[in-house]
């Protein structure tokens, strides 16, 4: 039985959600402010967690922020009435996975819930394989990525991603001398379609940048004007 953590503080909201996902098969553990849903979500393990943005104690941003530096793999997902698409990106920046707004549909929230699940076990099966072979390397010149032990290099010398730097990167080394469209990379690396309007992707390709050709005088990430971005050689 998958297990869930909702931090939620209007209890018809939990009444709601709890009975209807019980009745789907999933074991709920509830929370009614941040600070008990992070202490939660560090001392057990789950298979997902709901979060809401507006919660007592500590708001939910900060609770999916302190969680993400102890717990990179945990599905999150933001059900929250606060649905702009500054509040969206906030959201997807703290490292939430996916986001629903207020007010919602039962059928929709389940369907997206076991979206996330069988993405993470997906991942999760292939990642108990103790062998590492061909299949878990990626490279582009000198950049090493080691999708199994999320290491990566360049020039033997190793650099410090963040969970979203990683996933871009990877996207764009798997997708090498393609132009993508930021809305492209929006849905491969957050996992949504949203039409956003925001620069989240642009941001996102500078931090990369900044760390990836630190040190290099070859820059691998070139953007084409009007259209997106490509890895590719000077």
């Amino acid at each position: 039985m998958k297990k869930i953590l909702l931090v939620e503080d209007e209890a018809p909201v939990v009444s709601f959600i709890k009975k209807g996902l019980s009745e789907e098969g999933f074991e709920v553990s509830v929370a009614f402010d941040g600070k008990t849903g992070l202490k939660l979500a560090l001392e057990n393990s789950f298979d997902l967690i709901i979060l809401d943005i507006m919660l007592p104690e500590m708001n939910g941003l900060e609770v999916c922020k302190a969680i993400r530096e102890e717990n990179t793999n945990v599905p999150i997902l933001f059900l929250t009435a606060l649905g702009t698409p500054e509040n969206i990106v906030l959201g997807l920046e703290n490292g939430a996975d996916d986001y629903l707004v207020k007010p919602f549909k039962f059928i929709e929230l389940v369907a997206r819930i076991k979206n996330l699940i069988r993405r993470i076990d997906g991942k999760t099966s292939k990642s108990t394989q103790q062998k590492i072979d061909d299949k878990n390397i990626f490279t582009f010149l000198d950049v090493v990525i080691n999708d199994y032990t999320k290491k990566v290099t360049r020039a033997d010398e190793e650099i410090s991603l963040t969970s979203t730097e990683f996933k871009l990167l990877l996207f764009f080394v798997k997708n090498k001398n393609k132009v993508l469209s930021r809305q492209e990379i929006l849905e491969a690396v957050w996992g949504v379609n949203y039409d956003l309007g925001t620069n989240v992707v642009d941001v996102y390709v500078n931090y990369l940048r900044k760390k990836i050709d630190l040190k290099s005088e070859d820059k691998i990430i070139h953007t084409i004007i009007g259209m997106g971005y490509v890895l590719k050689e000077n």
